[in-house]
């Protein structure tokens, strides 16, 4: 099968396979999808900005004319030995599918096809095709771990010449994840920042990333719907002693569970798994929180979601009725959603 997994991909973007020539790239994280596709344009060899030498589509004129890609891929080219045709934005696109089938049974010589995907299920038309033809390889891309933030940070302060005390580096990285553009460019303007101070410190990244700490509040309701019982009651307490309001928390919550529960729906109505909603959602997730909404999309049902909504709401009543009462009874509310948040990791 032409295809490698998650953690193949960068070993393989740095020496590509001669007889790969139609590259699909695709997964949750656009931005890594975007990154790698430029490291492997790069590796072709070809001028980048010569259009005579790259031509640039968008899948939506191809699904809108039909054959547009065998067309591209069949010409011949005039000033270079090949050229590469770089398709951006596919998804589910039948003309797109249809033409990817046809150059895989007869592979182009004279051109190399590079493909930016959004995700693709397993089984999916455009990523079957590519995956079962020898002249396919078909990569796919993940929103980045620990290790991955890691080395990426890595790279910026090198680039850089900075150093990055250990604090700061623990703060910045709890900031990160769930978008590789994204997450490179927020570590290039904290080194830009930082230019000519020699280390960045924790008041050099709260500055530019914004106070971690504020976080805690996004913390503590991650955990509850994670099942993470300890780790709920740490950030809530440090929330609470921060000086957030129990009608704060109870709001927040009761937002993030009400998007929860209108992108489960698109889930189900859409046939779509988590990561694929999320990346399209409106507003947009925060990227360090991707990872944490994914999950919970995954576990919780929308029934269970309701009943959550409903002891919040229930909660929220209370407390104005109770305001001397309202930090333990937010507290109450949220730990139960964290207690059946451990049942629903249990059934997992």
């Amino acid at each position: 099968m032409a295809q490698k997994k998650a953690h193949e991909v960068d070993s393989w973007l740095t020496r590509p396979a001669s007889e790969a020539v139609i590259v699909l790239i695709y997964g949750p994280d656009r931005g890594l999808v975007s990154e790698r596709a430029a490291a492997f344009a790069t590796k072709t060899g070809l001028p980048l900005d010569d259009p005579f030498s790259v031509v640039k589509l968008d899948a939506g004129d191809i699904e809108r004319d039909s054959g547009r890609l065998v067309d591209e891929a069949r010409t011949v080219p005039m000033f270079a030995a090949r050229r590469l045709i770089w398709v951006r934005n596919a998804a589910a696109q039948k003309s797109l599918a249809d033409d990817v089938k046809a150059l895989a049974a007869d592979p182009p010589r004279d051109a190399i096809i590079l493909i930016e995907a959004q995700d693709l299920k397993k089984g999916s038309p455009l990523r079957s095709t590519v995956e079962a033809a020898f002249s396919g390889m078909a990569l796919p891309c993940y929103a980045d771990e620990a290790r991955d933030l890691e080395s990426i940070i890595d790279d910026e302060l090198r680039a850089a010449n900075l150093t990055m005390a250990m604090d700061a580096r623990n703060a910045l990285r709890r900031s990160l994840g769930g978008d590789r553009l994204a997450t490179r460019g927020e570590i290039q303007k904290l080194t830009l920042y930082a230019m000519g101070g020699g280390e960045i410190s924790l008041e050099d990244v709260k500055a530019m990333i914004g106070d971690v700490s504020a976080l805690s509040l996004d913390d503590a309701i991650d955990a509850a719907m994670g099942g993470n019982i300890a780790e709920f009651d740490t950030a809530f307490t440090k929330q609470c002693q921060n000086g957030s309001q129990a009608a704060q928390l109870l709001a927040a919550a009761t937002r993030h569970l009400h998007n929860l529960h209108l992108m489960r729906g698109d889930m189900e109505s859409g046939n779509r798994n988590a990561s694929a909603v999320i990346a399209s959602a409106r507003p947009p997730v925060f990227f360090s929180r991707k990872r944490a909404v994914e999950r919970a999309l995954s576990g919780w049902s929308a029934d269970a979601l309701m009943r959550a909504l409903a002891r919040l709401q229930s909660t929220t009543l209370q407390t104005r009725r109770r305001p001397d009462l309202a930090v333990a009874l937010a507290r109450q509310a949220l730990l139960g959603i964290a207690v059946e948040g451990a049942r629903v990791n249990a059934r997992r």
